[in-house]
């Protein structure tokens, strides 16, 4: 029989993880049986009905998180001269265009998303080699090319995050730290399951929402009742 770890064992002692619980109920759980010494990201996984393979069942979109993501995140504006201060004014921790990208191009990645303008992105596209398997590329859809760089980079600091459906049909996002209460964890994550079944592709088949699961960095799943309210 595989050894339980002590902090796995603790979170059975605490909490049935064979049961189905509300969101906030189960982000209540999450916070029971996290026991690391750090504040801790808390995760939502949902697995879709839809087969990732089809250009037509790719689910992705963006979200704003009514209670942001408790994460600092560090956003690089690529843009030309023009937009350095309106990047600047609303948050951007890097602004520029040229520098960065041979920065980018020598291996450095050390932010968590990048915003750029359409006149820029040809100089862009050609980091996609380093950017796209971090998920760090630019992409209009996820409102991370635009005219508005002001407005993108304030609604990403402000707790907006773009999603895509990983090739196992898995949604795997964050919706905030283990020092939210119980209540803003479940409003989060009730954002982020609305916001998929908006997204639902027409061709898919069965079950769109298969299953929900919280989890933080470091405890183990907890099952949500799909079909519960908050």
């Amino acid at each position: 029989m595989a050894k339980i770890s002590k902090n796995r064992k603790a979170a059975l002692e605490k909490a049935d993880l064979t049961k189905e619980y509300s969101l906030t109920d189960a982000a209540s759980v999450v916070k029971e049986i996290t026991f690391t010494k750090f504040d801790a990201s808390v995760d939502i996984d949902v697995r879709l009905g839809v087969d990732p393979r089809k250009a037509d069942q790719m689910v992705r979109g963006i979200v704003t998180l009514p209670h942001g993501t408790g994460k600092d995140v560090k956003v690089l504006a690529l843009v030309t001269p023009d937009k350095e201060q309106e990047a600047k004014d609303a948050g951007a921790d890097y602004v520029g265009l040229d520098d960065y990208i041979q920065k980018i191009e020598k291996g450095w990645t050390d932010i968590d998303v990048i915003i750029t303008m359409p006149a820029v992105m040809a100089k862009v596209g050609r980091l996609g080699r380093i950017l796209g398997p971090r998920n760090l590329m630019p992409n209009p859809k996820s409102g991370t090319v635009t005219m508005d760089v002001a407005k993108a980079v304030k609604e990403v600091k402000a707790g907006k995050i773009d999603f895509k459906v990983d090739k196992f049909g898995i949604i795997h996002t964050s919706v905030g730290k283990v020092s939210f209460s119980a209540e803003q964890l479940a409003a989060n994550a009730a954002e982020v399951v609305q916001t998929l079944n908006r997204l639902k592709p027409s061709s898919a088949k069965g079950t769109y929402i298969k299953s929900i699961t919280l989890s933080s960095t470091m405890s183990p799943a907890v099952i949500v009742d799909k079909n519960a309210t908050i």
